[in-house]
């Protein structure tokens, strides 16, 4: 019996520091699991707190058995990709996968049956995303449904009642709601629900933007239409005493808001806030391109306008000396992009734009606003911080000037790159003059 004893106690001293080290395990996967209620509370509270996670060692990785469905996103290119953000930021909240969800080729009429729908899959490529993405926000394919019941539909507000906290109110809702968490499709219902409310710091916008990869097919006529302009570039050098050190010619690309309707917009916008830097003359953008400073001459500017200036020789008149300014006419591509509606049209210039070597645009252009994120955050990635005192030194590329705001050289725009501590998308979509060449400028 004594014997039995000590073999049983033998038996507890051998086995309470196996149990006591499967608890640690236990514990510390609870916290850093993905899988875990306790990373998912954690991931969305930073999703609307002031720091949020990227770091892939750190992230909560959303359930791909849950899903989140949204309406048709609509409106001009920029407007939807942040709309498409800010449904998977908010499926992330949720703790959800976002189901695929459907752009507008064309631009928005109150006429639903002219929206001309896209799935996302033909625009941009849902293997490369989910892997860039991965851990972060994810596309589901609707096939992946297994349950056949009606979903839960959550009803979105629109207007000036439906404000960023009733926004976030409702969220906060749909989450303590246990019998949710069970349920395999929330849907949300309402008018165009994400082109308005945000939630989510700049930094989680930029990430998002980062995955999204353009299908094959507009890809290679994306890079078609770079190629183009660099031949252009090469083809002027040699013509000159200037030789070319290596195919890779700088241009620059200028995203020129002079249409009337703009020009009528922003002057009311001027007069209705009390400030002057929101509208730009043709002239006025002429100048302040002429004088940033460090460009090797002749340099092919590549303007991003509006279809109805094509026609207009008048916008291809006044450059400086060695400045040669195309549009997608002038340089020979329109075959490219007339053969797309005008989703697939603008992505293309919005990657023109977005890889030239410099960058000049209106800080009240979400268009621009974009570009220059997107470049900002391949500048950090780089480890480029700020732009300040590097203005002589054009061989860092990625430059982004503001010409409706007045640099610190004389005649010159200012440099500028994203606020990417900023807490909100807010300056980037409505357009602000105070910008700066720090990406870090806000106190989070």
């Amino acid at each position: 019996m004594g014997l039995a004893n000590w073999r049983v106690r033998s038996y507890n001293c051998q086995i309470k520091p196996i149990i006591a080290i499967i608890i640690s395990i236990l514990l510390l996967r609870a916290v850093l699991s993905p899988s875990t209620s306790f990373a998912w509370f954690q991931q969305r509270i930073s999703s609307y707190g002031a720091t949020p996670i990227t770091e892939p060692n750190l992230r909560a990785t959303v359930r791909n058995d849950k899903f989140l469905e949204v309406p048709q996103i609509v409106w001009g290119l920029n407007n939807q990709k942040i709309a498409l953000a800010r449904g998977l930021l908010t499926a992330r909240f949720l703790n959800r996968t976002l189901l695929m969800p459907s752009l507008s080729a064309s631009l928005f009429y109150k006429e639903v049956e002219l929206l001309q729908p896209m799935q996302f899959d033909k625009f941009f490529d849902l293997e490369k995303f989910n892997s860039i993405c991965d851990g972060f926000v994810q596309v589901g394919q609707y096939s992946k449904l297994l349950n056949k019941t009606d979903p839960f539909e959550v009803q979105k507000g629109s207007g000036r009642k439906w404000t960023k906290e009733r926004d976030l109110e409702q969220l906060k809702e749909v989450t303590s709601d246990n019998k949710l968490h069970d349920l395999e499709l929330v849907r949300i219902v309402g008018k165009n629900p994400f082109l308005w409310h945000d939630h989510w710091p700049v930094r989680d916008y930029a990430e998002i933007f980062g995955c999204l990869a353009l299908i094959n097919e507009i890809e290679n006529d994306v890079v078609k239409v770079i190629s183009k302009i660099r031949e252009i570039s090469i083809k002027a050098k040699k013509n000159t005493a200037n030789t070319v050190p290596n195919p890779i010619v700088p241009y620059i690309a200028v995203h020129m808001r002079i249409e009337k309707d703009w020009m009528i917009h922003c002057k009311k916008w001027e007069q209705r806030t009390g400030m002057n830097q929101i509208c730009s003359s043709k002239k006025e953008i002429l100048d302040r391109v002429s004088h940033i400073t460090g460009i090797n001459l002749p340099a092919v500017v590549y303007l991003a306008i509006a279809d109805s200036l094509l026609e207009d020789d008048s916008v291809l008149k006044g450059w400086k000396t060695g400045l040669m300014p195309y549009e997608k006419k002038r340089l020979g591509v329109w075959e490219i992009y007339k053969k797309y509606p005008y989703l697939i049209q603008s992505a293309i210039d919005f990657e023109v734009c977005s890889r030239a070597d410099i960058f000049v645009g209106n800080t009240f252009s979400t268009f621009s606003g974009l570009v220059v994120l997107s470049r900002t955050q391949r500048l950090l990635k780089l480890g480029f911080k700020d732009l300040c005192g590097n203005e002589d030194q054009l061989d860092i590329r990625l430059t982004s000037y503001a010409y409706n705001i007045l640099g610190d050289k004389i005649g010159a725009p200012k440099l500028w790159m994203s606020d990417m501590a900023d807490l909100s998308l807010q300056k980037i979509s409505y357009g602000t003059n105070n910008v700066s060449c720090d990406a870090n400028m806000s106190i989070s």
